[in-house]
């Protein structure tokens, strides 16, 4: 009788079990080495070509945000989010510009980036 008065009840391991086997949410979202080699390469050359100056990392609860900035006492004149609750959506990542205004949003980084990246046009 001791050894079973000692125990967990039963039914607490299977809720257990089955949460474990459902799959825990992280507890932050990140972006993966793609994602994140992605933006710094578009960082890079909007720095060499002088236009930006500063970015921030936010890695929250419900999504990842990278900030870029002109200067870094300004608000962030854009910030490319990925939240994973819009993926079936209108698309896990979107640009968003410094007046709150959602410039691009889509299921791939690369096409929404475009609406940032501006490329050599030959003229």
């Amino acid at each position: 009788m001791s050894s079973m008065s000692e125990e967990a009840d039963p039914s607490e391991n299977r809720a257990v079990a089955r949460s474990a086997a459902a799959g825990h949410l992280p507890s932050r979202v990140t972006f993966n080495r793609f994602e994140l080699n992605r933006i710094l390469n578009l960082y890079g050359r909007m720095v060499a070509d002088g236009e930006w100056r500063d970015y921030a990392i936010d890695f929250l609860r419900d999504r990842a945000v990278f900030s870029v900035f002109r200067r870094a006492s300004e608000v962030p004149i854009y910030r490319i989010e990925k939240d994973p609750r819009l993926a079936r959506k209108q698309g896990i990542y979107s640009v968003i510009s410094a007046s709150g205004l959602i410039l691009r949003r889509g299921h791939e980084l690369d096409r929404v980036l475009l609406v940032i990246d501006r490329k050599l046009a030959v003229v």
